[in-house]
């Protein structure tokens, strides 16, 4: 039980974290809309995800596989061997890539960006950049140094926030606010690799083993090409054939509907490390026990908020955006949200079969989504707009989750919480009426509304039985040490 507490204790910082770090998302978004054009916000939302997905590809799957191989048990000798092996290699892999995006500076300006070839000149750079974000990411995440982890996501999201609204607020534009953006990723970069170096040096690698590595981060390759086909089809579509004022509409439901994912983020970033040592020492019923924990957390938590977010997306996308925005694009907040909820049990589930190493069955799924995405979204945008290219999401990140079920298990028990799951949803019904009769639009009404709607709910699923005694006594005890972490981090900066 002490190893599962302080796995939730890990779980539970990295998701303040991620809860924090996704508000500079909503924040960012008053900013941008009311400050540029939608036609700029668009080249925006399309920057902020080229860069984003591309580098996943560019890096060849090498940071992930330092997670699964380089165990912290490990020798310095070792540790730098692997990291400088993987780090060279995915400097050859981001340059190659960025020069490539060079030299379809005009073409992307021309096709995506409006027109804008200074935003479309400046794209290499980011790219290459944040290539090297996810490679520092995943060392820290390989050794579970997970207040360093979350420190530097919080100073990413925020410096961005600060550099990008200074600049917007000067005048300087869409081209203003992406120079923030790089100027931010310059100084990530540099702050992450200083702790790195003091903890292993530096040393030109012999790249033993690269094979290995490639073995296993190669068929990674497809996965994170159909992620970026999924993830950019529906905006690039959206924006060839319906216009950017579109691509603003969907991207604003897309930020709200996304929190859901967002969620799963901490597990993502903990489970495999953790699965990787119990494998490592032959406790499979770890394992087991860890994955079927994680996925009731991620439901207990990815529900109620997944009827907050269909119920509350208009009043605040009003407050976020601009009345247009909102009205173009709360609609399909639900359909995202769901689809969320899926992507986050697909995310859980999938580390089963990472952990075998059977990356090429996770490849097979996206590549079978994202060109089922495609067609999708031709066909039904054709037809019901960015409703269409909504559905045809939710459709393809179901696929992914019944795939993934099958596959985990094969190698693993997987518990689905039947009960639990129709108490859930029905408590979530009432829940969402009880909203509907306050009908929020002010923020703070809104806040407060979320607020009760959220503690009618826990409350409801505790009397019906959908929460344990025993859970909340472990959660409360695992509170207790988040505040009792929190406080000291809080008494070290005042130091």
């Amino acid at each position: 039980m002490q190893e599962y507490k302080i796995f939730l204790k890990k779980i539970g910082i990295l998701g303040i974290t991620t809860i924090l770090v996704s508000f500079n998302q909503l924040i960012l978004l008053p900013i941008l809309t009311q400050s540029l054009s939608i036609l700029e916000y668009g080249v925006w939302v399309q920057y902020t995800i080229t860069i984003t997905i591309v580098p996943a590809i560019a890096v060849l799957g090498l940071p992930y596989t330092m997670v699964r191989f380089l165990s912290p048990h490990k020798s310095r000798e070792e540790i730098q061997e692997v990291f400088y092996s993987l780090g060279f290699t995915v400097v050859l892999g981001s340059l190659l890539m960025a020069l490539i995006f060079m030299l379809s500076a005009t073409f992307l300006a021309k096709n995506l960006f409006n027109g804008n070839l200074f935003v479309a000149m400046f794209l290499p750079l980011s790219l290459f950049l944040n290539g090297l974000t996810l490679l520092f990411f995943d060392f820290f995440r390989t050794f579970q140094e997970m207040k360093r982890y979350s420190l530097f996501s919080f100073i990413q999201a925020y410096l961005v926030v600060f550099l990008v609204a200074a600049l917007v607020f000067k005048g300087y534009g869409i081209n203003g606010a992406i120079i923030g953006l790089i100027i931010s990723q310059l100084i990530l970069i540099i702050a992450m690799y200083i702790p790195i170096l003091r903890k292993i040096g530096f040393k030109i690698p012999l790249f033993s083993n690269l094979k290995e590595y490639l073995n296993f981060g190669l068929p990674t390759i497809p996965t994170n090409l159909s992620f970026w086909i999924l993830d950019i089809t529906d905006r690039y579509l959206i924006g060839l054939f319906l216009g950017l004022s579109f691509v603003s509409y969907y991207s604003a439901a897309y930020l709200l509907g996304n929190l859901i994912s967002i969620i799963m983020s901490p597990f993502y970033t903990l489970l495999l490390p953790n699965l990787a040592l119990y494998h490592a020492q032959g406790r499979i019923q770890k394992i087991k026990t860890l994955i079927n924990y994680s996925l009731k957390l991620f439901l207990t938590i990815a529900i109620p908020l997944f009827f907050l977010l269909s119920i509350l997306s208009l009043p605040i996308l009003e407050v976020l955006s601009n009345p247009e925005i909102a009205f173009g694009g709360y609609f399909i907040t639900p359909i995202l949200a769901l689809g969320g909820v899926f992507f986050g049990l697909y995310g859980i589930m999938s580390q089963v079969i990472i952990l075998e190493k059977k990356t090429r069955i996770t490849g097979n799924i996206w590549i079978i989504c994202a060109v089922s995405n495609l067609l999708m979204d031709i066909t039904f945008g054709f037809f019901w707009g960015i409703m269409g290219i909504a559905l045809t999401s939710l459709a393809v990140y179901i696929f992914a989750f019944i795939i993934s079920l099958y596959y985990s298990l094969n190698y693993i028990r997987l518990e689905l919480y039947p009960w639990f799951l129709i108490k859930s949803i029905l408590t979530g019904f009432l829940m969402c009426i009880i909203i509907i009769i306050l009908n929020p639009h002010k923020p703070l009404d809104i806040v407060l509304s979320a607020i009760l709607g959220l503690g009618f709910y826990y409350l409801v699923l505790w009397k019906l039985g959908g929460i344990q005694e025993k859970e909340l006594i472990f959660v409360k005890s695992f509170l207790e040490d988040i505040q009792y972490t929190l406080k000291q981090l809080i008494y070290r900066l005042k130091i």
